[in-house]
């Protein structure tokens, strides 16, 4: 029997951080639910124990039940019937074994039928559930769309949808539509309030929609009529039982076959107004978006370990010139380097995990009483973290996701091209990851404030204050060079004045700072545990080199460069 939690000591590392301490005592109110809740954790040892027990129960589901249905699932794919979705044999299973196992609301409140999970432990669900098959946690994933109607709706509404996420219920976000993708302020679905019925209606299309059918959705829609902008969408609550939306068609897509991708017609759709009217985008869609976000950065490490796990077993096995080509330098030094990222990728994760679930925390406790004034700027510190890590951590995780896909590919040579083996399946999954929830270029445009306003800088010299053993202080070393390469480079960028030209080197910008945070993290995770001594240790290599060229091509880039690529693209068009 295989199981994806207990053979991957990485995520038992990360689950036993030194701040999860601080995260458990806040989720679980200094224990105090004890007292409201028998089944609730007596104290921190008890909370990660009973975190790990669960999480074995997922990796024995993946290992058994999902990862062997993903072929299949992938073959036969969901189709419609009667303007409704019918999933694949395999996804109905997994569904049915989770649902179980109770792994549906694992993040929600104990009075909702949750497990009062924190982040980090149900993103490790996510992490283990993407290596198994990564169109099917796009399904199981989407629970994380209940954090937004715990933080945003009434508790009337909380008390309504909340327990049905608990028992098993499906979840979609209906935000994007036929013209409005990644702008979605292009929003024009409408949503019309009737007077005599006391409630709203919608009525249009969205398009690329995941698990579009799903029973519960938060829709954007346009309440105030004769706007165009953002400031005209509200956030809604669609019960599927009450009807009014129609699939019209699932898409023909390259990867994550068996999660269907919705185009929904809405004609007279009833719904409930979320918080408060045109709040939609600028606050109900920016925390669920974050939330997606950190959920992709799982995904993408999981495909990654899925990627990794392949090559490195076809690599063992395969023979050429009579010997298994893992011993060629031109194999191990791939799979090195594949190593490297996946370490790399999943501890940027879990560091913004932890950043979330500490501010996430607080908010919630200050619904419940006032925060003390150092548990507010606690918050505050934590939520700036974790707005400036999420995208980092979604772009430079997905990113790395597709490379460790095409060198997996590549390892397999032709046989990665066949559909006998499963690299021919993550590679095509992977490539999605980089694209839904924002682009990689979008990830930038959100994390280009982390690089001029100084915040990454600031977080590096946090790191760079740490203390690590004698033996790794030439790592440390380097990092630190590195850092004032990419102190020069922002510089360089910023003080011209001009904010194309800031975008024009943004990606360069951000690229180094998420390869020295990257870097730090390693290094502070092999002074803890020298099992990824090596992975930090390659990884720093390899970030030198991306880092040193990004400066050079910014000390020889001037402003006037850009006219340059704008003369050279316009003459191509021509």
């Amino acid at each position: 029997m295989a199981n994806y939690y207990t053979d991957n000591s990485e995520l038992k590392f990360h689950l036993n951080h030194p701040l999860m301490e601080k995260i458990v005592r806040l989720k679980e109110r200094n224990f105090l639910f004890r007292k409201e809740f028998s089944f609730a954790p007596i104290d921190y040892e008890d909370a990660i124990d009973n975190y790990s027990l669960i999480l074995e129960i997922v990796g024995e589901i993946c290992g058994d039940i999902i990862a062997p249905n993903a072929e299949s699932i992938d073959n036969e794919g969901p189709h419609i019937s009667n303007g409704h979705v019918v999933y694949a044999n395999g996804t109905k299973e997994n569904i049915k074994a989770l649902n179980q196992a109770g792994l549906m609301g694992m993040s929600l409140p104990y009075k909702y039928g949750g497990l009062n999970f924190a982040i980090v432990p149900y993103i490790m669900a996510a992490d283990i559930v993407s290596r198994a098959d990564a169109g099917f946690v796009n399904i199981w994933g989407l629970q994380d769309c209940a954090e937004t109607i715990n933080e945003f709706a009434s508790e009337e509404q909380k008390e309504r949808f909340l327990p049905r996420v608990s028992a098993g219920e499906t979840m979609a976000m209906d935000l994007t539509e036929p013209d409005a993708g990644s702008d979605l302020q292009a929003v024009q679905l409408r949503a019309t309030w009737d007077e005599d019925k006391k409630t709203w209606f919608l009525n249009g299309v969205k398009r690329f929609i995941t698990n579009g059918d799903g029973e519960i959705a938060l829709v954007l829609a346009r309440s105030e009529p004769g706007t165009k902008d953002g400031r005209g969408l509200s956030m809604f609550i669609y019960d599927k039982h009450k009807g009014g939306v129609t699939v019209r068609r699932i898409e023909h897509k390259m990867g994550i076959i068996g999660s269907p991708t919705c185009e929904l017609v809405f004609k007279d759709a009833p719904a409930e107004l979320v918080g408060s009217r045109k709040m939609g985008l600028i606050k109900y869609v920016m925390a669920l978006m974050n939330g997606a976000r950190l959920g992709i950065a799982a995904q993408s490490v999981g495909i990654g370990e899925a990627a990794y796990r392949e090559a490195l077993n076809y690599a063992k096995e395969r023979m050429q010139f009579g010997k298994s080509i893992i011993n060629f330098p031109a194999i191990y030094e791939m799979l090195s380097v594949m190593k490297a990222k996946l370490d790399a990728s999943r501890t940027l994760l879990y560091e913004t995990a932890r950043f979330v679930d500490i501010y996430k925390t607080y908010q919630h406790i200050s619904e419940e009483r006032q925060l003390e004034k150092n548990e507010r700027e606690e918050m505050k510190q934590y939520q700036h973290l974790a707005d400036i890590y999420t995208p980092l951590a979604k772009g430079m995780s997905s990113e790395f996701a597709n490379q460790l896909a095409y060198d997996a590919v590549q390892i397999h040579g032709g046989s990665g091209f066949m559909k006998d083996y499963p690299v021919e399946r993550i590679y095509r999954d992977a490539r999605i990851t980089s694209i839904y929830e924002g682009t990689t270029q979008l990830q930038v445009v959100a994390a280009i404030r982390g690089v001029t306003t100084g915040a990454y800088l600031n977080q590096i010299r946090v790191y760079e204050e740490c203390e690590v053993s004698p033996q790794m202080e030439y790592l440390k070393r380097s990092l630190i060079i590195l850092t004032d390469d990419y102190d020069r480079a922002v510089n360089k960028v910023t003080s011209a004045g001009d904010n194309e030209f800031i975008d024009f080197h943004a990606r360069r910008l951000v690229e180094m700072a998420g390869h020295i945070i990257m870097g730090y993290l390693l290094l502070l995770d092999s002074n803890r545990e020298e099992l990824f001594l090596r992975s930090a240790k390659n990884y720093i290599a390899f970030a030198r080199v991306q880092v040193k060229a990004h400066a050079e091509f910014i000390d020889a880039s001037e402003l006037n460069d850009l006219h340059t690529y704008k003369y050279d693209l316009q003459e191509t068009v021509i």
